[in-house]
């Protein structure tokens, strides 16, 4: 078995980058949703709202962020380290933010059709992982609630079989894709090491409709995958698909790395 893909998502819910080499630290990938658009309240924007948003590619720059978007001047915004933190809601929990500026509002606020802001995790800012999945000192930054997602290429292989049209890795959003291994073989998996790095195996991901939405153009596509999905991975009102992780350390990834299942 070995790594095949990474993937990063520096703003949530914006468009995502696909990596040859990957740093790990203590958040898990390092600047995956470092970045977050958030309303008026505070409150989170995805694309179970706004499936436009995956049309905004976001580029890291050494002390920002590159946005571009379909009829959209490109914008380059800087991080604010002196501007004031303001509280932000992710699902249920609250936690600190730094604004971008207003350059960055009213660009996303034109493209998206909503009042909206960008906003930074902060480096002295610490957002426990589920306890009830975690142990203390693991953290995240605005992902939903884990580090890490881990997809097999056999599992995608084996949606596609079963529906009318095949759907790209992309729709699901993973940070790791493996192959190697039977469909679905994550779904037993309890600890794995990629490289030198572990991992702990702490939940199936429940899927919501992004995974519907067309990453090349915006908009949601029927019903699909999510309806194939619940003739057969059904958990009481859920689907899943795929596995959310929680690290052990720090290091580099690469695309070609053995990995191994540990139990």
């Amino acid at each position: 078995m070995k790594l095949t893909g990474l993937y990063r998502y520096p703003v949530k819910s914006l468009r995502g980058e696909s990596l040859l080499r990957m740093t790990v630290g203590a958040r898990g990938p390092e600047l995956d949703r470092h970045w977050m658009v958030v309303n008026d309240k505070g409150r989170f924007l995805t694309q179970r709202e706004l499936p436009r948003m995956v049309l905004v590619r976001p580029e890291v720059l050494e002390n920002g962020l590159r946005l571009t978007a379909p009829g959209m001047p490109e914008l380059e915004v800087s991080s604010r380290p002196d501007a004031e933190p303001v509280e932000v809601q992710v699902w249920k929990e609250r936690c600190l933010a730094r604004p971008m500026g207003e350059e960055a509002d009213r660009w996303l606020s034109e493209f998206l059709g909503i009042p909206c802001h960008l906003v930074e995790f902060p480096e002295e800012e610490h957002r426990q992982v589920d306890p009830a999945y975690a142990m203390p000192g693991d953290e995240t930054a605005f992902s939903d609630g884990f580090p890490f997602l881990l997809i097999s290429q056999a599992s995608l292989d084996d949606l596609n079989r079963r529906m009318p049209r095949p759907l790209p890795m992309e729709r699901f959003r993973p940070n790791l894709v493996v192959e190697g291994c039977e469909p679905y073989a994550e779904d037993s998996w309890k600890r794995i090491r990629i490289g030198n790095l572990t991992f702990r195996v702490v939940k199936p991901c429940s899927r919501c409709v992004i995974p519907t939405v067309n990453p090349q153009t915006g908009r949601r596509e029927g019903n699909e995958p999510l309806k194939t999905l619940m003739t057969y991975r059904k958990g009481g009102n859920q689907v899943f698909f795929g596995q959310n992780l929680v690290h052990d350390g720090k290091c580099v990834l690469e695309v070609g790395m053995p990995m191994e299942v540990i139990e």
